[in-house]
């Protein structure tokens, strides 16, 4: 029984169609600050990709593109004067920096409500107590592709395998926050095969290609795959063996074409939101 594919074109289709409306029914001027340090490939191609999205919702975007050897002062500067300014609602720094640049330092510095990335401390501490005006794009759009399955979390055995702060730990927070019961593995996770066949809902945001394999999922799994990795022959493919991992799941994510286009989807709809928290 071959599992049936959430399909994360179409949905983040529906969620960016959802957000242009809500723009043109209430007539609002959203803008998103992209600022992109360096000339890193893989950041260009989200660049653009974002740039496109904030085209199909009517959302204004400002590109920044700095020099790698930017200085951390300069970028904090740039980031200051897009706080002060009404016309930007969402702020995001494309990661990774140049290691010169503490991304620490630079998260902070975004004001609260314009951390359209939810990664400010405050943003997080938020999602923590479940009082939150936007979430990560990354899980907030597994989020998405769940519902839009119509699965329910609630009882559920939920395992996510990677615990970084931009995905595995909000992810854990989320699927919590709906009643699940999460367990989150990592790299000294013991008997990881074990812990990940418990799972009814299996997110895989690790890092590695083709790492959960059909004998670490159990029958009729949801499986969401988060990862985005390039296998030896430079093609592109998740942290799921999908070819052997979808004869045993209910449900599961492509790549590429699922967690993917949700993010960006999601980045839209964050944006609307700080305009909204923004007045």
């Amino acid at each position: 029984m071959a599992a049936q594919i959430i399909d994360g074109k179409a949905v983040s289709a529906k969620v960016k169609e959802e957000v242009r409306q809500e723009i043109e029914r209430e007539g609002l001027e959203v803008g998103l600050a992209v600022v992109i340090v360096g000339d890193d490939p893989a950041s260009r191609v989200y660049v653009n990709n974002k740039k496109k999205a904030c085209e199909v919702c009517g959302i204004k975007s400002y590109e920044y593109a700095l020099p790698a050897e930017t200085t951390e002062e300069e970028l904090l500067e740039l980031v200051d004067t897009l706080n002060a300014d009404k016309n930007v609602n969402g702020i995001l720094v494309q990661l990774p920096l140049p290691k010169h640049l503490n991304e620490e330092k630079v998260i902070e510095r975004i004001s609260p409500l314009k951390d359209v990335d939810a990664f400010h401390a405050a943003n997080v501490g938020k999602i923590m107590i479940g009082n939150y005006a936007f979430l990560p794009c990354t899980p907030a759009g597994c989020m998405e592709l769940i519902h839009s399955a119509g699965i329910d979390v609630s009882g559920k055995e939920c395992v996510v395998i990677g615990r970084s702060n931009i995905v595995g730990k909000p992810m854990a927070m989320l699927l919590l926050h709906e009643n699940g019961t999460v367990t989150v593995c990592h790299s000294r996770t013991k008997d990881l095969k074990e812990v990940c066949r418990r799972a009814d809902i299996l997110v895989a945001a690790v890092g590695r290609a083709n790492f959960v394999t059909a004998d670490m999922v159990k029958d009729g799994a949801v499986v969401i795959d988060v990862g985005i990795n390039r296998t030896e022959d430079g093609k592109l493919c998740g942290d799921v063996k999908f070819d052997e991992v979808s004869e045993k799941a209910s449900f599961i994510t492509p790549v590429p074409g699922g967690v993917g286009p949700m993010t960006i989807a999601m980045l839209m709809k964050n944006t609307v939101m700080a305009k909204r928290i923004q007045g």
